[in-house]
C-alpha cells in the first residue's frame, strides 16, 4: 500500500472512529443520563419501561427506543415553509458539530509495527480555531431553522439563540486566548503536550491548575454556546417556543443530537485543552498498549467534564434571556480580558 493511500484511509478511520464511537454513542449515553441523573437529583426511579425480553437494564434502552421513535415518526412540514432551507437547518447544525467533534485530539503520536502514527483524526496547525469556527457555524442551522419554519415563534427562538451563540463565541474566544498565549500555540495537540509533566509536587502541569480562572470561566461560556441548560433559552420548549417548533421525527432528532455533539465538542476542548488532554501523569505512552491508554483516558476525563455539566443542567433553575446576556457580556468577557492581560504580563516577566 502506497504511503498516500495509507495516510487517506488512517485519516478516515480516525474521523469514522471520532464521529461514530465517540460522538454517537456518548451522545446515545447522554440521553439515559439525563433521564438518571434528573431522577437521581429529584428523588424518583427515572426512564426504565423500555425493555427487550422483559430485561430493563437501568433504562438503558430507552435511547433505542427514541431513536426508532424519530426515525418512523412522520416528517411533518407545515404549508407555507421554505422546504429547502427547512430541511437544510438539521443538516448544517448538526454537520458542523461533527467536524468540530473530528478535530479534537483523541491522542498522540505513537509508533506501532514500524509505523508512526498520530491519534488526532483532523491535524491541523490552528486545530483551535477550526473547533471554535465549526462551533460558531452552527449557528447559521439554528437561524436557519427559525426563518424558514414560516413562524414567528420560530423566528423569535432564532434570534435568541443568534445572539446567545455570537456572545459566547465571542467570550469562548477571548477565555482561549490566555491559555493560547500560555502555551505559545493554537495547535491542539501541542497543548496537550506542553500540559506533560508537573507543575509543582504531585500537580500536573494541567491548564486547569495554571489557568484556574479560564477553565471556569470556559465551562460556563461552552454550556451556552451549546444551548444547554441553564442557558437553554433558543429553545426551553418548557416555558418558551423554541426555534426547532415546527420539527418532527428525525429532522427534530438531529437538532436534539447537534445540542449533545456540542457538549461534547466542549468537554472535549475542556479535556484538551485544561485536564491535559490524553497525558496521564508520570507515564510514557507508546505503542498499541499506549494508544488505549491515550484513548481511555482521554475518553475517562471526557466523561468526566460530562457529568460536571449535567450535574449542572439539573441544578441550576434557567436564566432570563437578559441575565444570560448580562453574564455573559458584563462578567465573563471583563474577566477573560484581565486574565488574558495577568497572563501575558505574567508569561512576560517571567521570560
Amino acid at each position: 500500500m502506497s504511503p498516500l493511500l495509507f495516510s487517506v484511509l488512517w485519516t478516515l478511520i480516525k474521523v469514522a472512529f471520532a464521529l461514530f464511537a465517540v460522538g454517537l454513542n456518548i451522545a446515545g449515553l447522554l440521553g439515559w443520563v439525563e433521564r438518571k441523573q434528573s431522577a437521581v437529583l429529584q428523588d424518583r426511579i427515572g426512564a426504565n419501561r423500555a425493555d427487550i425480553f422483559g430485561f430493563r437494564i437501568l433504562g438503558l434502552f430507552h435511547p433505542i427506543a427514541d431513536a426508532l421513535k424519530m426515525l418512523t415518526k412522520e416528517d411533518f412540514v407545515p404549508t407555507g415553509v421554505n422546504r429547502l432551507f427547512h430541511t437544510m437547518a438539521p443538516c448544517f447544525s448538526l454537520g458542523f458539530a461533527c467536524l468540530g467533534l473530528a478535530a479534537i485530539p483523541y491522542g498522540g503520536v505513537v509508533h506501532i509495527a514500524g509505523k508512526t502514527l498520530s491519534l488526532v483524526p483532523i491535524e491541523s496547525p490552528a486545530g483551535l480555531l477550526f473547533v471554535l469556527a465549526m462551533l460558531g457555524l452552527g449557528l447559521h442551522g439554528v437561524m436557519m431553522a427559525g426563518w424558514a419554519s414560516n413562524s414567528n415563534y420560530a423566528l423569535l427562538g432564532g434570534l435568541r439563540g443568534a445572539a446567545q451563540m455570537i456572545s459566547y463565541e465571542i467570550c469562548m474566544g477571548t477565555i482561549l486566548a490566555a491559555p493560547a498565549f500560555l502555551y505559545g500555540t493554537l495547535n491542539l495537540e501541542t497543548m496537550v503536550e506542553k500540559q506533560a509533566g508537573f507543575l509543582w509536587g504531585p500537580i500536573p502541569r494541567w491548564g486547569a491548575f495554571t489557568q484556574p480562572l479560564a477553565f471556569i470561566l470556559f465551562l460556563v461560556a461552552g454550556t451556552a454556546l451549546s444551548k444547554r441548560a441553564p442557558f437553554d433559552l433558543p429553545e426551553g420548549e418548557a416555558e418558551i417556543v423554541g426555534y426547532h417548533v415546527e420539527y418532527s421525527g428525525m429532522k427534530f432528532g438531529m437538532f436534539l443530537m447537534t445540542d449533545f455533539m456540542e457538549n461534547i465538542v466542549v468537554s472535549g476542548l475542556a479535556v484538551a485543552i485544561f485536564l491535559g488532554g490524553w497525558q496521564i501523569p508520570g507515564m510514557a505512552l507508546d505503542g498499541l498498549s499506549g494508544a488505549i491508554l491515550m484513548l481511555a483516558s482521554f475518553i475517562a476525563k471526557l466523561l468526566a467534564v460530562l457529568f460536571v455539566l449535567m450535574q449542572v443542567r439539573w441544578t441550576l433553575p434557567r436564566f432570563r434571556f437578559d441575565q444570560l446576556l448580562s453574564l455573559g457580556w458584563k462578567n465573563i468577557l471583563p474577566l477573560a480580558l484581565a486574565n488574558f492581560l495577568v497572563t501575558v504580563w505574567g508569561v512576560y516577566l517571567w521570560r
